[in-house]
Parts: C-alpha cells; sequence; structure tokens
C-alpha cells in the first residue's frame, strides 16, 4: 500500500486518491517511459538486469542494435532469464533451455517436447515491455496492461496512441552531455518533492560555490499549469547564486532560467543568456518501493564550463541530497506526521495533486482536472 507518510501529506491537502488495484499496491504511476539504464552498459550480446516500478528487467541489444526489455523471469519456472544466454536474436533460458524472441518475448523453442505434444509455443510470452534509446539512456515503458509473466496477446495490451520517450531539451549541433545518478532510500514520492523543493538549498547545499545561510532572502516566482505538471515560469535566477552571475557577466546578457515538473517524475531546467545555453532532466526512478534512484542528464555550449569541473559540482550536489534522503528515511521508519506549507511547500502539494487526480481520471475515464487553475505567484525565503 501507499505510505501512511505519504497518505498523511495527501490527508493534509485534503486528497486521497482512491486507486486501482494495481496502482495502490505501492504508489507507483504506470503507463510512463522511464530510465531503466544507460546505454553505454549494453555491449554486444550482454543482458543486463534493472527494477522498476518493482518489476525485474532484463535488457539487451539485438544483434540489428535493437534495445529490447523483457520481464527478467521465465514464465516456465520463474528463473531469472538474465542467467541465460543471448545470442544477439533470443534469450535461452538457463534452466530448461525455452528460447525467447528478444523483440516480442514470445516463445519460439522448448526442447523437452516430443512430436506427440500439442502445446503451441507461439502463444507463450515472457513479460515484455517498449524501450527506446535516448539521450544515453534506454528508457522502458512501463505499462500496467502487461504485468503478468504470460502474455497471450501482447499487441493489444500496449495504448494505442503510446508517446515516445522524453527527449533533453538541446540548442544547438555542438554541446557537452553528461550523466549522473544516485540511489535514495526512500520512496519516489518523497524523492520528487525533494527534487522540487525550494527551501533547502541554503542547508543542504551550502558551499562557496553555491549559498550559505547568510544569503537567505525573500523570493518570489511565478508559476502556470501545463499539461502533466507546472512551470517556474521564465525569470532570472537567484542574485545568491554565483555561477549565474558568472555567466552574467561572461556573456553580458541577462540571464533567464525556466523549470518544469511534469509526471510522472521529471524536473527540467533551461537556461539561457545570449546564444549559450544550459539543460538538465532529473528524474526520480521508483525502484521498488523503499527505494529510488536519481538519473540526472545535463548539456551545454558553455565553452568555459569544463566536463570534469561540472561532474565534480554535480556529486557534490547529489551526495548532498543523498546523504539529506538517507537521514530523512532513518526518521520515516517511526512512521511520524507530516505537514506541508504554503507556499515553499505549493509545488509538493501540485505533484499529490496531479497525481491523484491522474489515478482518478485513468480509474472513472473523465478527465483530468489540474490542481493549479492558472498562473500564481508564490513567496518563500532561501
Amino acid at each position: 500500500m501507499m505510505s501512511e507518510a505519504v497518505r498523511t501529506i495527501l490527508r493534509a491537502d485534503g486528497v486521497v486518491p482512491e486507486e486501482p488495484d494495481h496502482q495502490a499496491d505501492a504508489g507507483f504511476l504506470w503507463d510512463f517511459w522511464y530510465p531503466a539504464v544507460r546505454s553505454s552498459r549494453i555491449r554486444g550480446n550482454r543482458l543486463v538486469t534493472s527494477m522498476l516500478l518493482e518489476v525485474p528487467l532484463v535488457l539487451g541489444r539485438t544483434a540489428e542494435g535493437r534495445a529490447f526489455a523483457m520481464r527478467d523471469s521465465c514464465p516456465h519456472r520463474g528463473i531469472p532469464l538474465s542467467y541465460g544466454h543471448f545470442d544477439g536474436a533470443t534469450v535461452e533460458c538457463s534452466y530448461h533451455g525455452w528460447r525467447f524472441d528478444a523483440c516480442t518475448a514470445r516463445c519460439v523453442e522448448i526442447p523437452s517436447l516430443t512430436s506427440q505434444d500439442k502445446l503451441k509455443v507461439e502463444r507463450i510470452f515472457a513479460g515484455h515491455y517498449p524501450c527506446e534509446e535516448r539521450d544515453g539512456y534506454v528508457w522502458v515503458y512501463m505499462t500496467s496492461r502487461d504485468r503478468k509473466a504470460v502474455d497471450n496477446a501482447p499487441g493489444s495490451r500496449l495504448p494505442e496512441n503510446m508517446p515516445a520517450a522524453p527527449p533533453l531539451p538541446v540548442f544547438s549541433k555542438k554541446y557537452r552531455i553528461t550523466h549522473l545518478e544516485c540511489e535514495l532510500p526512500s520512496h519516489v514520492d518523497q524523492g520528487i518533492i525533494g527534487l522540487m523543493d525550494p527551501a533547502h538549498g541554503p542547508f543542504v547545499h551550502q558551499s562557496w560555490f553555491w549559498r550559505s545561510k547568510h544569503s537567505i532572502h525573500e523570493k518570489q516566482k511565478q508559476f502556470e499549469p501545463i499539461p502533466f505538471g507546472f512551470r517556474m515560469s521564465p525569470h532570472s535566477p537567484s542574485s545568491n547564486s554565483a555561477p549565474y552571475q558568472l555567466l552574467k557577466r561572461i556573456t553580458g546578457e541577462g540571464v533567464t532560467t525556466t523549470i518544469d515538473f511534469v509526471l510522472p517524475n521529471m524536473r527540467l531546467e533551461e537556461i539561457h543568456s545570449g546564444k549559450m545555453w544550459f539543460s538538465s532532466r532529473a528524474t526520480v526512478t521508483p525502484v521498488r518501493r523503499d527505494l529510488c534512484r536519481i538519473d540526472f542528464v545535463a548539456a551545454w555550449n558553455l565553452p568555459f564550463l569544463p566536463m570534469f569541473l561540472f561532474r565534480m559540482f554535480g556529486k557534490t550536489f547529489l551526495r548532498q541530497d543523498q546523504e539529506t534522503m538517507i537521514r530523512q528515511a532513518e526518521g520515516l521508519r517511526h512512521d511520524p506526521k507530516l505537514m506541508l506549507i504554503d507556499d515553499a511547500d505549493r509545488p509538493a502539494k501540485w505533484y499529490f495533486g496531479l497525481k491523484a487526480n491522474l489515478i482518478e481520471s485513468r480509474r472513472t475515464g473523465v478527465g483530468t482536472v489540474h490542481p493549479l487553475e492558472g498562473p500564481v505567484t508564490l513567496r518563500w525565503r532561501s
């Protein structure tokens, strides 16, 4: 079931959704794309494993270069298929040699069958999930329609209008790109509201190059609704953040920042100053109900920002967030009562409202109601 901590937050906002059975188990959002593994991990005929939304996956790439994702469980006796052999086209189970087409998960051979057996092998499927490669990740579409290990009609179980995996916005042909990640020992909801929290910076991310407690001052930002999320409208970034001020001095032009949050788990940020730009996407990927992972990718055309320097600072930021979430998990084990305040916690309330309303819309077939009716200005100190 959804954690009591999350339910407490939802009660505080007056919204407790009635979830379908397949979503009530852990509070996950199905029928979305999630990054499973870095593309660079899949080489040759190597099989790699991942877990998304508590579903074990085995991934690989065919001889033609097409990535695939299957449930990591043989429908015969349940042994993980990742222990088996992959020849570039089919995955062979290590227990009894059952073979499955990698791109459809359709069984193509059961070696133990004789000519007297009437079992229709082609009607047996291991669980299969669509996948695409974007920005150095293999993305998997976690559809609730295909959660069972045996799938007798795989094509009919996918949405009719499945969207493409989300790309990272870039604004020139030449740019640098890098990836970072870290695990958080918490439910994905806690990871997400931590990701969008505007008030923790001077305390969690204290450093000479970013902020300190002494730099705290009142801020106000305008937010607006967007499909499946909300946007911090284009604005001049905080004057107490040294990197933004450095960019302004180098380009001699103003700096604007736009930040979006989009369901199920994405925070996108764009920074522009003249022809210079920086784009990033952070996703909080649900692994288990007690574990999630931040997958962070950034691209930029700033000639003065070397890769090693950004990665050093980026790793520092993620480590600080990770240490905070580890400490929070220690407190959440005791099931404390939690609260959200205005205005600094309003984005968290919007997230819970978006999630609850989407689940309700899917249950009833009625259109989704956005918790943010129009542009609104929030104020907080950080």
